[in-house]
């Protein structure tokens, strides 16, 4: 079963391979962070984890630039299931009205995990979004932002779902952010699955 340290290490490779397999493409590798019954919940996805993978494998063979930075790390755990928290920086680069942007969203991971065949796995994966920001790449550049769009979003992720839409994505509204109903109701949620 392994002590709490090991368990420990294990629940923070698991969390770090899956941004550096993710980053790179590496899809092969990547699928192997997955509990088989693994769920992603994302601004512009929601689903599966295999339909997770595909989409994400998809764009970024159509050049789709979204990284991940990966910051401090906690996890709870209890038998064999785990809750992780990841401190993270989400960073993508796109085109806004012809301004080529960088949106970087900065929140946690918020991992459900269980050991599957002997291995801690990720069975479900919830971002908390707790704050943004949008910079053109050439400082010079002049953008203007469309105030009905960006209010759509929660102020957590509001410029990371406003370059989505921009780019086509469907983005889901109301993710926990910082405070408030949806982030309490994910601690609830996560305090369950480790009882």
């Amino acid at each position: 079963m392994g002590n709490n340290f090991e368990d420990r290490l294990a629940v923070r490779e698991l969390v770090e391979n899956w941004a550096v397999w993710r980053d790179a493409g590496d899809w092969e590798r990547f699928a192997t962070v997955w509990h088989p019954e693994g769920w992603m919940s994302a601004t512009w996805f929601h689903g599966p984890a295999a339909e997770f993978i595909a989409a994400s494998k998809a764009g970024f063979e159509r050049g789709v630039s979204i990284l991940h930075f990966l910051g401090g790390h906690t996890a709870d755990i209890e038998g064999d299931r785990a809750v992780a928290q990841t401190k993270m920086t989400i960073s993508q680069r796109a085109a806004v009205d012809g301004v080529e942007v960088d949106v970087v969203c900065t929140g946690r991971f918020y991992d459900f995990c269980a050991r599957h065949e002997g291995r801690w796995k990720i069975v479900r994966r919830q971002p908390i979004y707790e704050k943004d920001r949008l910079d053109p790449v050439d400082p010079a550049a002049e953008l203007v932002l469309d105030q009905e769009l960006l209010n759509r979003f929660p102020v957590g992720y509001r410029h990371l779902g406003y370059v989505q839409t921009k780019a086509g994505f469907t983005v889901r509204t109301g993710l926990p952010g910082l405070t408030g109903e949806a982030v309490e109701r994910l601690y609830d949620e996560g305090a369950k699955w480790l009882v």
